[in-house]
């Protein structure tokens, strides 16, 4: 992936884009897309952003209104985003959470995701125009069953500091890496313009992306609307576990997601759209950039401390932190 740094971003003219930080609202066994009204859910999964969320999570999008704080840096956005979780696996068997970190951009999140909204790339909001998702709408990227690389949106960086971006691959690191590891879920931008779902949460979607954060090709007529660019960036700090002596004794890595899968291959993500009002649209047809676009230009943010208060009670109450014997749900 192309990395540019938020200093340089800021310096270049004629940017809209959105790029913040939002600490994790719940760990469980929850997936309201898939397996909507399931309790538990398969596996387990990282949830962001607003406080409604729950197994079933309204289609209409109704809950957006009933929210009243979210995890997120813009105060608007009660939209929610989920992934898998990363384990590590020792030579005995037993699994261990992998820990999440912030963004070393990002200031006082605790844990969660760096979420990323751009029309084109990180220099130039380009000369389409951008349609922002509507209520009601969701979708998903990847498979949790996966077993082969399907998807070209998922990848994974081995950071080697906590600043600094490299080679992408498709599957977990084969090797320690020394400031942990990135997951980079790049979704569709191109929309049907008539459907906010599809039964596999995919078909209302395409995806012309050249990988990273590198210009999109054209939509094509079967899904014309150009949408913003959604990605999640995600950090595990698999750092306590780099001693190449805990790991398998034939050299091979030992981290696992919690779907079961030590590939790779599985890593997913899921987005119901949650903004209130126009919030998003006025985003994207303006000429703000990442966090530039608070302060009420235009939109409304809050501080890590405001933000970080923001809870859920968990509906699924199973161990998740400590050495387990199995991945929960396994």
């Amino acid at each position: 992936m192309k990395w540019l740094f938020l200093a340089l971003a800021l310096a270049a003219p004629s940017q809209a884009g959105l790029r913040f930080g939002c600490s994790t609202l719940s760990i469980q066994r929850l997936d309201p897309l898939v397996q909507p009204g399931v309790i538990p859910s398969a596996h387990l999964h990282q949830i962001i952003g607003g406080n409604m969320f729950n197994a079933t999570m309204d289609p209409t999008g109704a809950f957006r209104d009933e929210a009243n704080c979210t995890t997120c840096f813009f105060s608007q956005d009660f939209s929610n985003y989920w992934t898998a979780v990363l384990y590590f696996k020792a030579r005995n068997g037993t699994y261990k959470r992998v820990p999440l970190y912030t963004n070393a951009d990002l200031e006082g999140e605790k844990g969660g995701m760096t979420i990323y909204y751009t029309q084109q790339d990180f220099e130039t909001n380009g000369n389409q125009s951008i349609t922002a998702f509507k209520q009601g709408f969701r979708m998903t990227l990847g498979n949790p069953m996966a077993n082969h690389s399907t998807t070209p949106g998922l990848r994974y960086t081995c950071l080697q500091t906590v600043m600094t971006r490299g080679r992408e691959e498709y599957t977990l690191p084969a090797q320690p890496c020394p400031a942990g590891i990135m997951t980079v879920h790049h979704f569709p931008a191109c929309w049907d313009g008539v459907n906010l779902d599809s039964p596999d949460h995919q078909s209302h979607m395409y995806d012309t992306g050249k990988g990273g954060f590198e210009v999109a090709g054209p939509c094509p007529a079967s899904h014309p609307v150009r949408v913003p660019q959604l990605a999640y960036e995600t950090l595990w700090n698999t750092t306590a576990f780099n001693d190449k002596s805990l790991w398998p004794e034939d050299g091979s890595q030992p981290f696992v997601w919690s779907t079961g899968d030590d590939i790779g291959y599985s890593t997913h993500g899921d987005y119901v759209f949650g903004w209130k009002g126009d919030a998003l649209q006025q985003a994207m047809d303006s000429s703000c950039m990442f966090d530039a676009c608070g302060d009420g230009k235009p939109l409304l943010s809050q501080s890590a401390a405001d933000l970080n208060k923001c809870s859920i009670k968990n509906t699924v109450t199973e161990e998740t932190e400590g050495w387990l014997t199995a991945l929960p749900g396994h």
